[in-house]
């Protein structure tokens, strides 16, 4: 089948698949990117493709047509079924073969997509394998004379509990009560499995997993979208809460208080552990995370590298650099010792060993982390991004101490405005009409002033 290239660029993206399903995702076009993706592995050597989905009503149709463009190139596949993407990624290294993970992560229930690794959970992104597939899907797939591959079931589930619980050991923790709250999501089929053998009580929240998200969207990086978490967490009097996406993926905390943790903070709570472990190693962080983070990682004698927004990024870094952790301030967090992939579970084990093993409560552990206060990430529907970047680059010309474009913009005010201490990041999206702000400084006033006085520039008012 051809397709437009514009129908095709519209759901192929920067880092993975995902689009509406019925209007730009539907099962002949899975059946394509999975004959693409098996030819684009099997010219790397691959002979197995590792598949997984998520709870969504679509996945399984999916997954399923995606399974029969791979046989249809000649190599075998091991469905593990509901999973999630760290689960994939898990399933990735163990069997040391390429992966796709089918979900739309926290988008509404209208989506899926696909997210594609190669052996050992390396990633798959637009120059790195993503562009070459969707030519090919507007191309048409060339069909192949290989005789078609074996399909088999296994179910890994115990495996990736099991493995997660020997990297952090927290069975000598204090016994410690954690509300988690799954969305409906993945985290509902995991948390049991990785927690449930653990010295903890665990209080769960939404852990029916439904696709249609009938509580609140699987997004926790959205505060409304922790609310009940946070209530639950205050009615038990519980020592911590966890929060997962929808792939559960990645994991947000709240504290006894029912206080969201800043995902800086747990970057940092994790990158001192793993520094303990590994002395003088790297610690990655993308360019929106806390200046707290890579300030304490000096100060631990280990070495920080800032790097662009973007899992692809963080994995390419992460390779490159051997470092032993990174952390991004959406609260996705990669290990070394997770084939580099990121695992929100993994997080949430170290914060709960942190807390186990001293006897003050979460509020108290993470305020060292907690050096600044943060906007979070703010956007605004611009007509032309690079002009109205400009304009605040020049609204801010004579505060301006300098001025960084790895990524869209990062401007640090000099030490005389704010409090000293003070920047910001302005970056425009990808694949929407987006201008995404993400501001801090030393005190929350200082960072509403400064946030306010971009948007309004930002936003023309």
């Amino acid at each position: 089948m051809v397709r437009s290239a514009a129908s095709v660029h519209a759901v192929i993206k920067a880092y993975d698949v995902r689009g509406l399903v019925g209007e730009q995702i539907d099962e002949d076009f899975t059946r394509d990117v999975g004959g693409s993706f098996a030819q684009l592995m099997r010219a790397e050597g691959a002979t197995t493709v590792v598949i997984g989905h998520d709870m969504r009503d679509s996945s399984p149709s999916l997954s399923a047509a995606f399974r029969e463009g791979v046989l249809a190139q000649g190599l075998d596949v091991v469905s593990i079924g509901l999973a999630s993407t760290d689960q994939l990624y898990f399933a990735s290294g163990l069997l040391d073969c390429p992966g796709a993970m089918f979900t739309a992560s926290h988008n509404p229930a209208a989506y899926n997509g696909i997210k594609l690794c190669r052996a050992g959970a390396k990633p798959v992104g637009q120059d790195s394998g993503l562009a070459t597939i969707a030519q090919q899907v507007i191309d048409g797939v060339p069909p192949s004379e290989s005789a078609a591959g074996s399909a088999t079931e296994r179910d890994v589930l115990e495996e990736y509990a099991a493995f997660l619980r020997d990297l952090v050991d927290i069975s000598a923790a204090r016994p410690l009560t954690v509300a988690v709250d799954a969305g409906n999501g993945m985290g509902g089929h995991t948390v049991p499995a990785v927690l449930g053998p653990l010295p903890l009580r665990v209080a769960p929240l939404y852990f029916e997993l439904d696709g249609n998200f009938p509580n609140h969207e699987a997004n926790p990086l959205d505060p409304k979208n922790i609310v009940d978490l946070q209530a639950l967490v205050v009615q038990l009097g519980a020592d911590i809460g966890l929060a997962f996406d929808g792939d559960a993926d990645r994991c947000f905390v709240v504290d006894e208080l029912g206080q969201p943790v800043s995902p800086s903070a747990v970057t940092a709570l994790v990158a001192e552990r793993e520094l303990a472990k590994h002395p003088g190693a790297t610690i990655i962080h993308n360019l929106i995370t806390s200046r707290a983070v890579p300030e304490l990682v000096g100060e631990l004698g280990g070495r920080a590298v800032r790097t662009r927004v973007g899992h692809s990024f963080i994995k390419q870094e992460m390779a490159e650099t051997g470092a032993v952790f990174g952390g991004e301030h959406s609260a996705h967090y990669y290990f070394a010792d997770f084939w580099g992939a990121d695992s929100g579970m993994l997080a949430a084990l170290h914060v709960l060993a942190a807390l186990g093993e001293q006897d003050g409560p979460l509020s108290e552990l993470m305020a060292k982390y907690e050096r600044y206060a943060a906007s979070g990430e703010i956007n605004s529907t611009v007509d032309d991004a690079a002009a109205r970047t400009d304009a605040v680059l020049a609204a801010f010309a004579d505060r301006t101490a300098g001025v960084d474009r790895m990524d869209g913009v990062t401007l640090d005010l000099g030490p005389e405005h704010f409090g000293g201490g003070a920047w910001f990041n302005l970056r425009a999206s990808n694949t929407e009409p987006l201008l995404r702000l993400n501001v801090e400084a030393r005190t929350r006033a200082e960072v509403d002033a400064l946030t306010k006085e971009i948007l309004e520039v930002v936003r023309g008012k």
